[in-house]
């Protein structure tokens, strides 16, 4: 396995890990913050207030669940520009760009153009990522693993909101150039518990790739 010492010495300063629920993000970033000593940056949905009931009830809740979140991911914004002054380094489980999906997702056309207001209103600039990993997977593959992990909560999520919010992430990064952007395929992977997945891409990482790329490797042979 590569040092850490070497690790930070070449990885990206500022990586945002995306993808819809159930793909991994969260276990990957903390994982990729240990390796590299990276600051995490973790999207926080277990303060949402709201967020079991959206669950539950997706039409009545959508709107305060999104703006709870909009709320919060501007304060983490500030924060961030602030923090930049010391230019840290860090590694995130979400990436605030992609905060228009969900809404346009779950609320109803009063709702969106309330939300956009409001919208305007509190996001500033946020820094942009060095490198953005978008982690894919089919979508009966990522309600498999949402039943697996046993989150009460998540428990109510119906196949074809999941479809849906799957398809949703494709179209965006489909159009997404603002940082380099590396598009992983994680249904024959296992990026947590399998060192040899994990360590082919942290190679492909210390790669430094630039544009769009596609990491799609078949599951290690143990």
């Amino acid at each position: 396995m590569t040092k850490k010492s070497d690790l930070s010495r070449n990885i990206p300063r500022y990586i945002a890990i995306e993808g819809p629920i159930g793909v991994g993000k969260t276990s990957l970033t903390k994982r990729l913050a240990e390796s590299f000593n990276y600051e995490l940056l973790l999207e926080k949905s277990e303060e949402n207030p709201f967020l079991d009931r959206f669950y539950e009830n997706s039409r009545q809740h959508a709107l305060s669940a999104q703006l709870f979140f909009l709320f919060q991911r501007a304060q983490q914004i500030q924060e961030l520009r602030q923090e930049d002054l010391f230019e840290p380094v860090r590694v995130a489980d979400f990436l605030i760009d992609k905060d228009n999906l969900f809404a346009l997702q779950n609320l109803d056309a009063d709702e969106y153009e309330l939300y956009l207001k409001v919208y305007k209103h509190l996001i500033i600039e946020a820094p942009t990522p060095d490198l953005v990993i978008y982690l894919q997977a089919p979508t009966n593959i990522l309600l498999d693993r949402i039943q697996k992990r046993g989150v009460k909560a998540e428990q109510f999520i119906e196949l074809g909101y999941l479809e849906n919010l799957n398809l949703a992430y494709t179209e965006f990064f489909h159009y997404y150039h603002k940082s380099p952007l590396l598009i992983v395929n994680s249904a024959e992977i296992d990026l947590v518990s399998n060192d040899d997945d994990y360590q082919r891409l942290v190679d492909y990482i210390l790669s430094h790739p630039t544009g769009t790329n596609y990491f799609n490797p078949g599951p290690s042979l143990l």
